[in-house]
Order: structure tokens, then C-alpha cells, then sequence
């Protein structure tokens, strides 16, 4: 399995993960697994953004860009052999 080595932790960051791994009763390395795992879960969710969501965001009339939106069309004949 996989190891990574921490470097350059300071010293209170190093002493509230020891302490709080006490309050759970498990190893430091277990701790910092499920602290990687949680945050990791977290950001997952947080990067599932719709494009046209993200696009106002970042190009929206707030920012001094106003998107015109295209005509649609009728929509087009599926491919032959495509289920539908």
C-alpha cells in the first residue's frame, strides 16, 4: 500500500492532531486517514458545478459581460441504430 511522509508540520498543528486522536482512541495515522478521506469527500461535492453555472460566475453580468443567448433550432433526427 501507498505511504506519504509529512514534512514541516509544526508543532501545534502535530499536538492538536496527537490530542485528538486520543480523544478517539486510534493512531495518528488512522487520525490523519480519515481526516484526509473527510475532506477529500468534501471537496468532491464541491467540484461538481454546472458549466453554465460556473460561466455566470466567472463572465455574468456582475463581471461586465452579458452572454446573448443563441436561437435554438428544432431539434435534429437521431443517428440510425441510437435507442429512442
Amino acid at each position: 500500500m501507498p505511504a506519504i511522509t509529512t514534512r514541516n508540520l509544526d508543532d501545534a498543528l502535530k499536538t492538536r492532531l496527537r490530542l485528538q486522536t486520543a480523544r478517539h482512541g486510534q493512531s495518528m495515522e488512522e487520525e490523519a486517514r480519515q481526516l484526509l478521506r473527510r475532506g477529500l469527500d468534501q471537496d468532491a461535492g464541491a467540484g461538481q458545478v454546472r458549466l453554465t453555472v460556473l460561466a455566470q460566475t466567472l463572465f455574468g453580468p456582475a463581471h461586465g459581460l452579458e452572454l446573448a443567448l443563441l436561437p435554438r433550432g428544432p431539434p435534429r433526427d437521431l443517428p440510425a441504430g441510437w435507442p429512442g
